[in-house]
């Protein structure tokens, strides 16, 4: 693995195209009309953006010119090798996890199979030739993909919302894809089926309910959309079963959790964002720490986790590896089994115990 001085500018430089836009937060320009969603009011939504409730806001313009002079990031290797690339079943009947890299894992269960946050691009950025840039590729290769039945896509950001990748699963399996309200909109060009819903709202595909869950976040794909779609969780239930995909979320005094305990019952499986969270006094409100995702996972008391959103694409200044280092940290100060919750690198593959 080698460092690349070149490689840092250009990541500095390109991120206004994705982590400052996607990751973190650039001022807001003044509109008076939503492009993605019209509807009605409601306690998270002004009639023109998306808001957490009571929760903290993004950071503004001024805040992220502070981080950028007062602290560069630590460097990331240009290139980290992937030992091997899986090819999965074509159906699996109880759970099993693979993660293909970031927010993106393959999650089959009861012969479905569920892409999160489909992300196979080089860059996580609205052009290809700056921005945030992958070091490791994808775990499972494009073509080895199972008939993929579903796509759980939790907000816009781009490296959440991925629309070539969206583009060529449109193509080789055409998949529903169960989003947020307005990513609909920005997904459309794409061709793909989705299925909208709000906070608190929820659909049946087959013998599986996907609810719809509020997470502290936000989004948008430029300087002049922020909060115009809305961010979620997806927690899928089954009978005796429940499995929760959150995309990003800030810790938010745990609400986000603690709003799952009241309405659903054990879950078995808490896949969680442990990366992109440093430093903390800009990233806090948004993405939570390895450390608050095993209180996430406390609160929960949920069976198991997976820990994902790290040691792809670079966002912020943890090194590639913190993530995966200060869960296993927080494990051991909550006394924790370590094999309950697991920081998955890509190509690993986890059968969930029952």
């Amino acid at each position: 693995m080698t460092f690349n001085r070149r490689r840092f500018f250009k990541y500095t430089a390109g991120a206004l195209g994705s982590s400052a836009i996607g990751a973190c937060g650039v001022m807001q320009m003044r509109t008076e009309q939503n492009k993605y969603y019209q509807g009605p009011v409601s306690d998270h939504f002004d009639g023109i953006r998306f808001f957490n409730p009571g929760g903290a806001e993004p950071k503004g313009l001024a805040d992220l010119w502070k981080w950028r002079k007062s602290k560069k990031p630590k460097l990331w290797p240009d290139y980290v090798p992937l030992a091997q690339t899986v090819k999965p079943a074509k159906k699996v009947n109880d759970l099993k996890v693979t993660m293909v890299g970031h927010a993106t894992m393959l999650l089959q269960t009861r012969g479905l199979n569920i892409l999160t946050d489909p992300f196979w691009s080089d860059r996580a950025s609205p052009v290809q030739f700056a921005g945030p840039k992958r070091v490791i590729k994808p775990g499972i290769h494009f073509k080895d993909l199972p008939p993929i039945d579903l796509i759980l896509l939790s907000h816009c950001h781009y490296d959440h919302m991925d629309l070539d990748t969206l583009s060529r699963l449109k193509v080789a399996h055409d998949p529903l894809v169960i989003t947020p309200l307005g990513n609909d909109t920005i997904i459309a060009k794409t061709g793909l089926q989705c299925s909208v819903l709000d906070w608190g709202q929820s659909v049946r595909f087959r013998d599986i309910e996907i609810h719809c869950t509020p997470c502290h976040h936000w989004g948008a794909r430029g300087v002049r959309d922020r909060s115009m779609a809305l961010w979620a969780g997806f927690l899928i239930e089954a009978p005796k079963d429940r499995i929760l995909f959150i995309g990003d979320t800030g810790f938010d005094l745990g609400r986000p959790y603690h709003h799952l305990t009241k309405n659903f019952d054990k879950i078995r499986l808490a896949i969680l964002p442990i990366g992109a969270y440093e430093p903390r006094w800009f990233m806090a409100d948004q993405h939570q720490n390895p450390a608050e995702a095993v209180a996430g996972f406390q609160i929960l008391q949920a069976q198991y986790a997976i820990g994902h959103h790290w040691g792809t694409i670079q966002l912020t200044d943890e090194d590639r590896i913190a993530p995966k280092l200060d869960l296993a940290s927080a494990l051991e100060a909550a006394q924790i089994d370590s094999t309950r919750f697991v920081a998955l690198e890509p190509a690993d593959t986890w059968s969930i115990p029952g």
